[in-house]
């Protein structure tokens, strides 16, 4: 589990609820998301107030022995998660348990205790304009909901905007996704434009190449007279071995 998700949920938790004004009669839910390229991830603290403890405290310990089993603290997050919907660009989410924890019954009791939970969601590829949308339901009558999200590590991904309804249990969050698939005709006029450049360019040097041999055979023909051409006889006997032109000059 990343330390940046409990960390910035223990943040929004401290800047919703100053410790000075402790909610007793709220259950408390701060949920921290996290976009990635290809999931989302998400980390919730739900604090049960004193006065609602006993509401919420026999839904996490189903057979009233005063011990969270680890079976129970499963089927208690998988219930949470049943209550939430996650969506993207209009796509349902099916978000997936990471982990759960929880303190003890009898700090819950005293309104000290806390349940911690981590999902996930795998998301379909995309690029450009992307809206993801957060919804919680869960124990919605004595509920207080904080969400916020975390900036993206990927720098590809660039949150455009947060938008909440006026008890935050709605969260849509916009973001801008780079490194999707060009458009193919953009793509051809690119390699068509390079191709271009490059054929000047080549012509150009040509054309560059031919005015200075130009150059330098008319100012070999001012300066100095015509060269001897060269005897067939001699030209032969210059891919001939040595010792065979010996013999020969003879």
């Amino acid at each position: 589990m990343s330390n940046r998700l409990p960390a910035a949920a223990a943040i929004l938790l401290s800047l919703g609820a100053p410790a000075s004004a402790h909610r007793l009669d709220e259950y408390l839910q701060a949920t921290i998301v996290s976009v990635e390229k290809d999931r989302v991830q998400a980390f919730m603290r739900l604090i049960p107030g004193v006065a609602v403890s006993s509401i919420v405290i026999p839904s996490i310990d189903t057979n009233g022995d005063g011990i969270v089993s680890d079976s129970e603290r499963q089927s208690y997050a998988e219930r949470v998660l049943g209550d939430l919907s996650l969506s993207i660009d209009g796509h349902p989410l099916k978000p997936r348990l990471v982990s759960v924890d929880c303190t003890g019954i009898g700090e819950m009791k005293e309104g000290l205790g806390e349940i911690r939970i981590e999902f996930s969601a795998d998301l379909p590829r995309g690029h450009g304009s992307r809206r993801l949308i957060f919804e919680n339901r869960h124990q919605s009558r004595i509920a207080a909901y904080l969400v916020n999200c975390l900036m993206p590590r990927d720098k590809t991904i660039q949150i455009a905007a947060q938008n909440r309804n006026e008890n935050q249990s709605y969260y849509q969050l916009d973001y801008r996704q780079a490194g999707g698939r060009s458009d193919p005709l953009s793509s051809l006029g690119t390699i068509a434009l390079l191709l271009s450049a490059g054929l000047v360019l080549l012509l150009r040097l040509r054309a560059r190449r031919g005015r200075s041999r130009a150059a330098s055979r008319q100012s070999n023909h001012a300066g100095m007279p015509d060269a001897p051409r060269e005897r067939p006889v001699r030209r032969i006997l210059g891919y001939l071995p040595p010792a065979w032109i010996r013999s020969t000059d003879r």
